[in-house]
């Protein structure tokens, strides 16, 4: 179990049709109480799907009751016959499970941006009573229904004292931040308020998926939702709950990371020395955005040269000529000149970590990228043909 091993909640997840592989592509969520709280961080992208611009109108009126999600089409750029398709979906889904406001139903989307017709409509409308017949708090089909290019299902739970924390996600390609280019839906049974797990997922999220940077393209779809049934009865520190939440949700970047679309090396870039900590965000994102950097790393090359070239164009604070780079724990530069031979570096694990020691204050962050490969350029010249 995962978004069901909290007390409170039923899901399900069914094949409609909307992928043509017959995979499920369809899930719903239901957190039964007895009582709700939610929170939802959103995609900053200025160009937002149907569902998200539903979601967003949702959330703001009080907790959600459920969440529908479907693969197979990202009801995005389709006008107003998308937005009606996402009311009619939410209205269908609280029909399904005894709810009296649709509003209280989150929506999202994840696919083909440009798609979304009659038949599309009718595939996931027509399909809700089905869906909702299928929910069990036993449930482990959720996670394979909300998949696309991924290879595999993304899951965490978290046991704490009395409570439990449970999530899905789905992602593989589009992966940069704000948020992180995914759907991603966590229960937990705590007696929390939405006041509390905003606070908790905005802290969880602003570390883990804001930190994801595989290749700099920011989707139009993404939701990262956390809802609470506080079925346990348990109301946790605050504190230790939200550092939970950071655990699941760091773990769930770190298994996005490991999918992403046609990656051969998972690289760390570990940024220490900084002068704060959003000197320490830029500086990495500065590395793993470089695309000359990431085919270095596809090709087992330890330039570091492209490192530092990277990071000059920061407006962080550091004297470049004093900056050691290491790679897999070689260091192969030091005060901006080399240090080891880079034949002493061995780049043909998967892992790969980059550390940047930039001598200028006490602050650290970590971005997750992969490298640029061969794979990755066809599986996305071809995405839609």
């Amino acid at each position: 179990m995962t978004v069901t091993a909290p007390q409170g909640f039923r899901s399900a997840g069914i094949a409609v049709g909307l992928k043509s592989t017959g995979k499920p592509d369809l899930a719903l969520v239901v957190n039964d109480g007895p009582q709700r709280a939610s929170a939802v961080v959103f995609t900053t992208n200025r160009a937002q799907a149907n569902p998200i611009l539903w979601s967003r109108k949702s959330a703001q009126g009080g907790p959600a009751h459920a969440i529908v999600l479907n693969s197979g089409g990202a009801n995005c750029f389709t006008g107003d016959f998308g937005y009606e398709t996402t009311r009619l979906t939410a209205e269908a889904v609280a029909s399904a499970i005894g709810s009296d406001d649709a509003e209280r139903i989150l929506v999202c989307s994840t696919g083909l941006i440009g798609t979304g017709d009659q038949v599309f409509r009718e595939k996931i409308v027509g399909n809700v009573p089905a869906l909702a017949a299928a929910l069990a708090a036993d449930d482990t089909s959720a996670a394979a229904a909300i998949l696309t290019t991924d290879s595999v299902e993304k899951t965490a739970v978290h046991a704490g004292e009395g409570w439990t924390i449970g999530a899905i996600a789905k992602g593989a390609g589009m992966l940069a931040p704000g948020l992180a280019t995914m759907l991603v839906v966590i229960t937990t049974d705590a007696l929390l308020d939405s006041d509390a797990l905003d606070s908790a997922l905005r802290g969880a999220t602003s570390l883990s998926f804001d930190r994801l940077d595989s290749d700099g393209c920011m989707s139009t779809n993404d939701q990262v939702t956390l809802l609470a049934s506080g079925a346990s009865g348990v109301t946790p520190d605050e504190a230790v709950f939200a550092a939970a939440l950071a655990e699941v949700c760091d773990s769930l970047a770190g298994q996005l990371q490991a999918d992403a679309e046609g990656s051969s090396h998972d690289i760390d870039i570990e940024v220490r020395g900084a002068a704060s900590a959003a000197d320490a965000v830029e500086v990495g994102r500065s590395v793993a955005r470089n695309n000359l950097f990431k085919a270095a790393i596809f090709g087992n090359d330890p330039n570091w040269g492209r490192v530092l070239a990277a990071i000059g164009t920061t407006e962080a604070a550091f004297d470049p000529y004093s900056v050691d780079v290491s790679f897999n724990g070689v260091r192969l530069c030091h005060a901006g000149a080399p240090d080891r031979p880079v034949d002493e570096c061995d780049l043909t694990p998967r892992r790969t970590h980059v550390a940047i020691e930039l001598f200028a204050g006490e602050h650290s962050a970590t971005i997750r990228t992969n490298d640029l490969t061969h794979e990755y350029v066809h599986e996305n010249s071809a995405y839609s043909s």
